[in-house]
């Protein structure tokens, strides 16, 4: 037997050991690469979560309100002529008694020296009347002459007198007229547009006004309610009328047109008696007090009513996701899994949900990180406290 031969012959009888061999080698691959799998899993995340609350608010109901003066007054002239000075500019600020415009005075100046005139021949007349009838009247006493012709004497006196109490009104009317030429401010306040120049031809018949005063000590902002508001408005304040309900009301905010919030409250004082029939809403006007002058007639604006909900559960908005127009959170389940769960919303106070339904003092729910969540992940929670939440947060 050659060499070559004794060699196949000992690969043959160690056959059985190579395989045994292979197979360990094999079951020792896939027990590390099974190992190696489940050392690289990753971890559940950490997620922060918090738990639900149910905490007293104040919430706030929101009106469109339009603004104006306590006052708002038209200059109207009381004679006619033209318009000889302008005293003020669009805009200004003025205070009672204020000369506003001059209109030409020249026609009523003449018609008070000619009442004058008039009053000083009236006087005469009686004074000649007077001396008359007391000359007759000792001639009478004396039966010198008759009763007659001192009756006669004493009428031409009386009518004399009524002559005199004539021309002193139209001496007063006159004077009146004069007055009238010089337009004065009847109230402290803002003058608005003037659509006349000077040389314009003015009087009481013309439809335009000369302008509009704003007297703005106070300002009234004007808001409506639609019928649903107006019924739950009722229904949460006691009283047997609606004023009585409105004297129930807490003071009100006004929001101004750039979101900034008026530092002064008022207070709603009005509402119309009856529902607009076209737009099926009702009237309200609520004060605010203006020393300042900030608030203008024309300014727009809303008016914040706020309302007590002695426990609601407040769901931070930042927790929350929409899907098909509904509100949602992740609600965290047994085992650490979390579960998306659909919220009733009946309003908001500043950055917190109010919710009545989905949830249940408690509750824990993530807070942050629900981007990356899917409905049965399970996740490592990171408590953090409600309060830190609330304290930050503008309710």
């Amino acid at each position: 037997m050659n060499t070559i031969t004794k060699a196949i012959l000992k690969i043959r009888q160690n056959i059985p050991l190579f395989l045994a061999m292979a197979g360990m080698v094999l079951y020792s691959s896939c027990g590390s690469s099974s190992a190696n799998q489940g050392a690289g899993a990753p971890p559940p995340q950490e997620l922060p979560v918090v738990s639900i609350e149910s905490k007293p608010v104040t919430t706030y109901s929101e009106f469109t309100a339009a603004i104006q003066g306590s006052r708002d007054i038209e200059i109207r002239p009381q004679v006619d002529g033209y318009l000889q000075s302008i005293h003020v500019d669009e805009g200004a600020y003025v205070h009672k008694g204020q000369a506003l415009f001059t209109i030409d005075a020249r026609p009523y100046t003449e018609q008070l020296n000619n009442a004058k005139a008039q009053l000083l021949s009236a006087k005469a007349a009686l004074e000649t009347a007077s001396i008359n009838v007391a000359k007759l009247a000792p001639l009478v006493e004396n039966n010198v002459i008759s009763d007659v012709q001192l009756r006669s004497a004493k009428a031409v006196q009386d009518a004399a007198k009524a002559n005199v109490a004539q021309a002193q009104a139209q001496v007063q009317s006159a004077k009146i007229n004069v007055g009238y030429s010089t337009v004065t401010a009847p109230a402290d306040g803002y003058v608005g547009s003037i659509p006349f120049k000077t040389g314009s031809l003015v009087g009481k018949t013309q439809v335009e006004a000369l302008t509009v005063l704003s007297e703005n000590r106070e300002m009234h902002a004007y808001f409506t309610m639609s019928e649903v508001d107006f019924i739950n408005f009722k229904e949460q304040y006691a009283g047997a009328t609606i004023q009585d309900k409105i004297e129930k009301l807490p003071a009100v905010e006004l929001v101004l047109a750039d979101n900034t919030t008026y530092p002064q409250k008022g207070k709603v004082e009005l509402a119309q008696g009856q529902f607009d029939k076209v737009n099926g809403t009702i009237s309200f006007r609520a004060t605010f007090p203006n020393a300042n002058g900030l608030l203008r007639s024309g300014n727009t604006g809303k008016i914040k009513i706020p309302s007590l909900n002695s426990g609601s559960l407040l769901v931070p908005q930042e927790a929350t996701f929409e899907l098909q127009d509904k509100v949602f959170v992740y609600a965290l389940a047994d085992s650490n899994k979390v579960v998306g769960k659909p919220l009733t919303v009946t309003g908001t106070s500043g950055h917190f949900y109010l919710v009545s339904a989905g949830l249940k003092a408690g509750d824990k729910i993530v807070y942050k990180g629900i981007d990356r969540l899917r409905d049965g992940m399970v996740i490592t929670p990171k408590p953090i406290s409600a309060d830190s939440l609330l304290k930050t947060a503008s309710l």
